[in-house]
C-alpha cells in the first residue's frame, strides 16, 4: 500500500513509520525537520504543518492509497497545529483525489465543548467513576488548549467529506508493541488507563483494512 505519514518524527508518527516500512508499504514521510529522520527507506517531504498551504502538501499525498497522521501539539505554544495542519492535509487530499485518512486524537475529546457543540456529553459512556469524577476534570484543565485543538481537528475531519477514522487513546506510554490492545467504537474503554504508542500505531495501520472504521471514532487501550 502507498501511504503518506504526517508528523512522522513524533512519538506515534515514528512508530507508524517504522511499522509501515517493516510491513513493506511504500511510504512518504512528511516532517518539519528531515534531519530527525535518518531512514533512507522512505520518500521525505519537508513541511511545517503549522503554516502549510494545501498546494504544498499535495505533492506528498498525490497517488497515496491512504494518509495517516500523528499530528499534535507538543507544547502549549504549539496548540492549534493539529486542526490547522489537518485542514491543510484534507484540502490537499481532496485536490489529489485521496479519500482515506486515519488520525490520532485523545480519549477525552468527546466531552470537549466547541462552538458548534457548546454542550457536549458530560461523560464518555466508556469512562468509569475514577476517570469521570477525578482524573478527567483535572486533565482537561491542565491540557485545555491541547484538547481544544484536537476537538477542532476532529470537526475538520467531520466536515471534510473524506473517509476518516479518529483514534482516541488514553495516556500514552513508550512500552513495546503488544498487539493485544482493546478497541471500542464511539466511546472510550472501561479501565482503559493507558496504551503504548506502538500499539496505537499498530491499530492505525490495521484500521486501513477495516472499512467498518470509516467515519468512526475508536477508543483504544491496553
Amino acid at each position: 500500500m502507498k501511504l503518506t505519514i504526517f508528523a512522522a518524527t513524533g512519538g506515534i508518527g515514528r512508530q507508524i513509520l517504522d511499522q509501515a516500512v517493516a510491513a513493506g508499504h511504500d511510504v512518504t514521510a512528511v516532517v518539519r525537520n528531515p534531519r530527525k529522520l535518518p531512514s533512507t527507506q522512505v520518500r521525505i517531504v519537508t513541511a511545517d504543518l503549522a503554516a502549510a498551504e494545501p498546494v504544498a502538501l499535495q505533492v506528498a499525498v498525490d497517488g497515496a492509497d491512504a494518509v495517516l497522521s500523528g499530528l499534535g501539539a507538543r507544547s502549549k505554544a504549539e496548540a492549534g497545529v493539529a486542526w490547522q495542519g489537518t485542514r491543510a492535509i484534507t484540502a490537499a487530499m481532496r485536490a489529489a483525489g485521496v479519500r482515506r485518512i486515519v488520525v490520532v486524537s485523545a480519549a477525552p475529546i468527546g466531552t470537549v465543548p466547541l462552538p458548534n457543540r457548546p454542550q457536549p456529553p458530560r461523560h464518555d459512556p466508556g469512562d468509569g467513576f475514577f476517570t469521570r469524577h477525578l482524573a478527567a476534570p483535572v486533565i482537561k484543565v491542565v491540557l485545555r488548549e491541547h484538547y481544544a485543538d484536537l476537538a477542532r481537528m476532529e470537526d475538520v475531519l467531520h466536515d471534510s467529506g473524506l473517509d476518516w477514522t479518529v483514534v482516541r487513546p488514553p495516556r500514552l506510554t513508550d512500552k513495546p508493541l503488544t498487539g493485544t490492545y482493546r478497541v471500542a467504537y464511539g466511546q472510550n474503554l472501561r479501565r482503559g488507563i493507558a496504551v503504548s504508542r506502538a500499539d496505537v500505531a499498530h491499530y492505525m495501520l490495521r484500521a486501513l483494512d477495516q472499512p467498518e472504521t470509516i467515519k468512526q471514532t475508536v477508543g483504544v487501550a491496553n
